[in-house]
């Protein structure tokens, strides 16, 4: 058995193409990574928001999954889309890495307290809105491109610092530059953020689908993204709608904290939920209810007239 890999061109994405190709190859199975070019790759003067939230990562890739040219793909778990095109499913979450957000800078004594006045790039609705409400001084710029594209234009001057996920700050390598972890009580990540998702389309052979599903799920992930997810889908937020939900295991408990910012981070709304590890997508669902009952579909509407009008 060959189990085709497909995957985006970055050095991030080709390193988790890798891992998962290590992990395959362990168990005993063939392997091969093919390297696809998505939407999201080719247009980088743009942001997300306005390209179209959906699919922006995943879309040549889901083309391929659909013709046989691959068997899995292998995504950042945080660019899937709530609800996947009819015919494909996740049938792996890969052990989570630290899911917070970074800062990271090539000057050393940048510090980011309640007066810190620099600039910071990201292309993130949430990290923008986010410190608005908590960090008002810092201004930001949109810098797009693979991670060490960004870091290239920071070092360049397009920004003192850039705003990222630990897991892939750290997967590349730049942990030295880090110069501050986001607390959670402030920065609740993006749906997904630190793990990797494998997508395959219901044309697979059952027994691959199955034996890859074996090597590479992480079931205490699989659980925690479940309850993210389904507070996403049930939110209906996509890339460019800053809503942020984290979900954690402790036994049989599995408790999750999430919600939704306005876009001037004026408004907040969050909610922490606790119920059983066995029933993830009803307290996702729950969580989503309570958010959105409580000022959060007013949010929703005012975000999407905004990015409408834009």
């Amino acid at each position: 058995m060959t189990v085709r890999i497909g995957t985006r061109g970055s050095k991030l994405a080709l390193w988790q193409a890798y891992n998962v190709q290590d992990k395959l190859q362990a168990a005993g199975h063939k392997t091969e990574i093919i390297t696809i070019e998505t939407k999201g790759d080719k247009i980088l003067d743009v942001s997300i928001a306005k390209i179209g939230s959906k699919g922006v990562f995943t879309e040549e890739i889901e083309e391929q999954l659909a013709n046989g040219g691959i068997d899995i793909a292998v995504h950042s778990a945080k660019d899937m889309q709530s609800t996947l095109p009819e015919g494909f499913e996740l049938i792996a979450f890969m052990d989570r890495e630290k899911a917070s957000d970074v800062i990271i800078s090539h000057q050393e004594g940048l510090e980011m307290t309640n007066d810190s006045d620099f600039l910071l790039g990201t292309s993130s609705t949430r990290r923008v809105a986010t410190l608005k409400r908590f960090y008002p001084n810092i201004k930001t710029v949109a810098v797009r491109g693979n991670l060490q594209t960004r870091i290239r234009k920071m070092k360049e001057g397009a920004c003192d610092a850039l705003l990222l996920a630990y897991a892939g700050v750290h997967r590349m390598g730049y942990e030295d530059m880090i110069r501050k972890e986001l607390s959670f009580d402030e920065f609740i990540p993006a749906v997904g953020q630190g793990s990797v998702a494998i997508e395959v389309h219901e044309s697979i052979d059952a027994e691959k689908s199955s034996a890859i599903r074996e090597v590479l799920n992480h079931v205490d992930t699989e659980t925690c993204l479940k309850a993210e997810r389904a507070f996403l889908k049930t939110v209906d937020g996509g890339c460019s709608i800053p809503v942020f939900a984290r979900a954690t295991l402790d036994g049989a408990d599995l408790e999750i904290e999430g919600g939704i910012i306005s876009l001037d981070g004026e408004e907040r709304i969050c909610y922490k939920l606790k119920g059983q590890s066995n029933q993830p997508f009803e307290l996702g669902e729950q969580l989503a209810r309570e958010v959105l009952s409580s000022g959060g579909e007013r949010i929703l509407r005012d975000i999407k007239n905004q990015i409408h009008e834009e």
